[in-house]
């Protein structure tokens, strides 16, 4: 697998937390892997991954239903660039009328009727770009308090997100599934790759997206078994606190590190670094121009190795 774009990596139309739109030349410039099978994400999250390294066959799946839908949406013609500009320019008219109480209309409407288009609005509106669920399964993100959120230009934009992931599926063969990440898995065969992004532990426990230690560890033995090459992100370090597993993993897995900054407020003294670790199975890494080894970690800070 090798990146193959401009430079510039494209952002999907779905927005998540923990979204890898910095990391994708990063990820691919370390994976060794042909294409001969599919590529399987049982984490897609936003896609952003897949979408910009555009895999001839891949799986795709996610336990949210919502996300799945959306993109399954797309790729029956059911939601196209055309339908998108018409529901926000409309929906975002009625915004800038009615304020945040159109928001929670839609809200409301999205967790009785699970609409995408409406899924859309509400993560394109919604408080700092979230996709927060509650135990009920019902979307509890707040408005943004931007009534005029959906300007003629920012329309435009998401109607180009839409064409790109559009034009996508109707020359690749990918198939999106609703589906537990174990249940994605045991379908992988030896010529496939699965590349696993799954929630960092404890910091998005919500109704589709808690994960803990007795998680990590439990994927870590289904690993083991994996007929297929894989390669794994885990965050590595940030300035608080270390993520010793990825350490364990170094012994038996080629690690390779990226560095950057993330934003957690408005003021600058809230700017602080992570580390984020790609944990590859020795057999499926890119070597060439590295120093990064099995039994070795090492930080290359805002560069690729």
């Amino acid at each position: 697998m090798r990146w193959n774009g401009t430079g510039k990596v494209r952002v999907p139309p779905i927005k998540c937390q923990g979204i890898k739109t910095k990391l994708v030349p990063f990820i691919a410039r370390s994976i060794r892997w042909q294409g001969e099978g599919r590529w399987i994400e049982p984490f897609l999250g936003s896609g952003v991954v897949a979408f910009n390294l555009k895999p001839r066959r891949a799986l795709l799946a996610d336990i949210n239903p919502h996300i799945i839908r959306f993109y399954q949406a797309i790729q029956r013609n059911e939601i196209t660039p055309q339908v998108v500009r018409e529901f926000l320019t409309e929906e975002g008219r009625r915004l800038v009328r009615e304020g945040e109480a159109h928001y929670y209309a839609i809200r409301e409407r999205f967790n009785r009727e699970q609409n995408p288009l409406d899924f859309l609005f509400l993560n394109r509106a919604g408080f700092n770009g979230l996709v927060r669920f509650n135990r009920q399964g019902e979307l509890n993100v707040p408005f943004c308090r931007k009534p005029e959120r959906f300007s003629p230009a920012y329309i435009s934009k998401i109607v180009n997100q839409v064409r790109w992931v559009y034009q996508l599926l109707q020359t690749h063969e990918w198939e999106f599934r609703v589906a537990h990440w174990e249940q994605t898995l045991s379908e992988a065969t030896p010529s496939d790759f699965a590349y696993l992004d799954p929630p960092y532990e404890g910091r998005h426990a919500d109704y589709y997206n808690q994960w803990d230690t007795e998680d990590t560890h439990h994927l870590l033995e289904i690993l083991k078994r994996l007929q297929c090459g894989y390669a794994l992100s885990m965050w590595l370090e940030n300035p608080y606190r270390q993520n010793m597993i990825v350490y364990y993993l170094s012994q038996s897995h080629v690690v390779k590190v990226y560095e950057h900054f993330y934003h957690v407020g408005a003021e600058e003294k809230n700017r602080n670094w992570i580390r984020e670790a790609l944990i590859i199975h020795p057999d499926f890494a890119c070597m060439e121009d590295t120093l990064v080894s099995p039994c070795s970690v090492q930080a290359a800070q805002g560069s690729l190795f």
